[in-house]
This record gives C-alpha cells, structure tokens and sequence, in this order.
C-alpha cells in the first residue's frame, strides 16, 4: 500500500521575513504530526496567503503579528467574497502556524488567542437515494458486460466507493493485496497514516473480481506494480482520474446535482444509518477520528424522514 505521508518540506511558503518559521513548520507537519502531502500543501497555500498580507502590511518578522494584523487579514478575505468555510479553514492555519511559534519560543505569545473567525456552514452533505443509485449501478454493471477494460474499471470504482465507504484517496491507494477476497476486506491507509480494515458487500466483490480478470491484465506495464487501479498506460489510477469517473456517472442521475466520489461516502452513511446501523460502527468503517463527525449523517436521515414526513402525512 502507498504512503500518503510528506516525508520532508517542500518549496518554503511565505516571504522573506518569514521563511524560517514557515519552513519549520512546515517541516513540524511533515515529520512530526505525519501530515499528508495533500494537507501539507493546503497548509502552505493559507500560511503565503497570510504571509503575502502580513509582508503587504510592513511587517519584517513573525514577532510582529498582532490581533489586528490577523483582524485586517480575515477582513481583507471576507470582502473578496470568500466562504464562510474557506476563512474558518485559513484562520485554523493560521491559529496552528502561531500556536507552534509560540511553543517554540519564536513569539514571545500566541496573538491568535482572541482570534474570533466565522463558523463553518453546517450544510448537510449531498446523498443520493436507493432509487437513484440502484439503477446508476444497474448501468454501469450492463456497460461493463462487454468486458471493456475502462467500463470494468468504472462499475468496480463506483461499487467499491459505495460498497465500502471509502474515501477516493484511499481507493487510489490500494494495492492487490490489501484485498482479502475471501472475507470481502479492505486494508486502507487513513488519514494521518491510520490503517483500518473495511467490509465491502458481494457486488463490488463480483466488479473487483471482473476488473482483476478482465480488465487490469489489458492495461497492467512492468511499472504497474500491485497497484489495483491503473490507467491506460498501466500507471496508478489517481485522484483527478478518479474524480473525473464519478463524476461522469453521476451526472447522468437525474434530480440530483451531487458529484465526486465524496457523494458515495456520504450516501454509504447515510444508507447504513437507514438500515440499522449503530453510529459507532459508522465511525469506524468511515475511518472518522471523532464521533461529531459522524453524527452529522444523523442530520442527514432525519432531514430525510421529515421531508418524506411532510410529503405523506396529512397533518403535517
């Protein structure tokens, strides 16, 4: 299985004046917190945008950052029109670069302290129904029929993502034998470098089954490795390759404007909440650090049952 973990700092974030520190920290979630390199580079884009502002304002060093220096620079992002989730997001960073500073003796104390930013919007996530699922997978099982490799690929990426729940990071990084075919497992590297097993159901054994016969020995190179998703050439599939899948399908369903293999995730939550599951199992197969997270998929199926409520009971 691939590592997603950083194993050293990339390019230094931010100007001059800063450089140091932002190396350091940068170096501080690489080696010390495991950070993958997708989070390293979030973090290093809010930490130059930060900076860039803090350079902008005559600043020379990190020591001179006040509460309103960082006041000014959520401002400054709240009138270009940025979301809600995008400031809380870049105010975390931030509160992360100076909390580290400030344990390393780099500022002689934290400004971000009293740093008020807004709360993320606790929209509930996008899902799709039984109806609009079933009959998604029923297509993408027919196309596959003819035993094209990319149609192979395409039935088995949709099943395991909803037959698993996930995440697509995760579904790229899978290698053949993280699959234990005889108990229907996953071996899947998480967020932070956590490994867990997951289940997955008969259909997406029958589509992983199909690709592994049918379709990966027609696209698998010397290169190839154990990697269980290739592309044409017989490279790893990636992210944006696998984005690019769902989305594809997802958009020939019709009522929903739900796209990314995200959607999956969501909708395996949400469907085995429905169906009985109790919430710490959930956690567990979705890989969630804190059941809070989870519970969000309580608001989904609660959103649902009143909509279907309203809808059918004449005293609603």
């Amino acid at each position: 299985m691939r590592t997603t973990g950083s194993g050293a700092a990339a390019d230094a974030p931010g100007y001059p004046a800063f450089t140091n520190e932002a190396q350091g920290f940068i170096r501080y979630l690489a080696q010390e917190r495991n950070r993958s390199a997708h989070t390293i580079r979030a973090y290093r884009g809010d930490i130059e945008h930060f900076t860039a502002f803090a350079a902008g304002q005559g600043l020379t060093s990190l020591q001179e950052v006040d509460l309103s220096c960082l006041r000014a620079w959520l401002g400054s992002l709240d009138r270009t029109g940025q979301s809600r989730a995008t400031l809380a997001r870049r105010a975390a960073t931030v509160r992360s670069f100076l909390a580290w500073a400030a344990r390393e003796d780099l500022i002689p104390a934290d400004p971000s302290l009293r740093l008020k930013a807004p709360k993320r919007q606790s929209a509930l996530p996008d899902v799709l129904t039984v109806s609009q699922l079933e009959p998604l997978l029923a297509a993408t099982q027919a196309a596959a029929v003819g035993g094209e490799p990319a149609a192979l690929r395409a039935r088995a990426v949709l099943e395991l993502l909803y037959g698993s729940g996930i995440r697509v990071g995760e579904l790229v990084g899978l290698d053949i034998d993280d699959l234990d075919t005889d108990r229907r497992t996953l071996k899947v590297l998480g967020k932070g470098n956590r490994e867990r097993t997951v289940p997955y159901g008969v259909p997406a054994a029958h589509a992983v089954h199909d690709w592994l016969a049918r379709g990966r020995p027609r696209w698998v190179r010397t290169e190839s490795g154990a990697a269980l998703f290739l592309g044409p050439r017989g490279g790893r599939l990636d992210q944006r390759q696998a984005r690019s899948i769902v989305d594809k399908l997802l958009r020939t369903v019709e009522g929903t404007g739900a796209r990314g293999p995200h959607t999956l995730r969501h909708t395996a939550a949400t469907h085995l909440l429905d169906g009985g599951a109790d919430l710490r199992s959930v956690q567990e197969l979705l890989g969630h650090r804190s059941l809070s997270t989870t519970q969000l998929y309580t608001h989904v199926s609660v959103d649902r049952l009143r909509r279907s409520y309203e809808q059918a009971h004449p005293r609603a």
